[in-house]
């Protein structure tokens, strides 16, 4: 996978533009100064799960005993249907909305800038299952796995300045075209989905075995 099909995935699985209706929702009441405080500790926290899973993701799938084309054909499937979710469901924004405000109406709970924003938000269960496959200990090397770190990391710094302009980009698109832009990258991201699994299914046929 080159350097700009990573970064589309990552870019669909993260998604951004989805998050700023989220943050907008989960800091309304704060200040300009705790707003920035919240971006910086979602971005911070999403990037380390993310490091976490690019990390110790495959170590966790061996010592499992799972072969990386099993996990390759189910982490398609997981991701198509988390992209069908994108597309058919509530769109990101709206959901994860709902699930701030509930948050909010508990007398404690976790800091939004954790919940939702850091996870599932930008680290989405996609993105962690993403993040495991393009950095495959058996096929990819670890210069490569290290551009998609950073790859990954300059993501979430374009997730991060969008959160500090959420305002302004708010206004500019409305919640309606932050849920079509996460229609549009749902669409995308079934696409990557099954070229996983036609992936991973041509090279079972090919070596006979898993």
């Amino acid at each position: 996978m080159d350097l700009f099909e990573r970064f589309v995935t990552l870019w669909v699985v993260i998604d951004p533009i989805g998050t700023i209706p989220v943050f907008i929702a989960v800091t309304a009441a704060m200040s300009a100064p705790e707003r920035r405080k919240t971006a910086m500790i979602a971005a911070a926290t999403s990037a380390g799960v993310l490091l976490f899973f690019l990390l110790l993701g495959q170590i966790l799938i061996d010592a499992l005993g799972i072969s990386l084309l099993s996990f390759q054909v189910a982490g398609g499937i997981v991701l198509f249907l988390f992209a069908l979710t994108m597309i058919f469901g509530e769109s990101k924004p709206e959901s994860e909305k709902q699930s701030a405000d509930a948050d909010a109406e508990l007398d404690e709970g976790p800091s939004p800038a954790v919940f939702p924003l850091a996870v599932p938000s930008l680290a989405s269960p996609g993105a962690m299952l993403a993040i495991v496959l393009l950095t495959d200990n058996t096929t990819v090397s670890i210069a490569d796995q290290a551009i998609t770190a950073v790859v990954m990391l300059g993501v979430i710094a374009i997730a991060y300045l969008c959160m500090l302009t959420a305002g302004p980009i708010i206004r500019l698109i409305g919640n309606s075209g932050a849920a079509i832009v996460s229609r549009v990258m749902g669409m995308i991201l079934a696409s990557v989905a099954a070229d996983l699994v036609i992936g991973a299914a041509l090279e079972i046929a090919k070596t006979g075995s898993l």
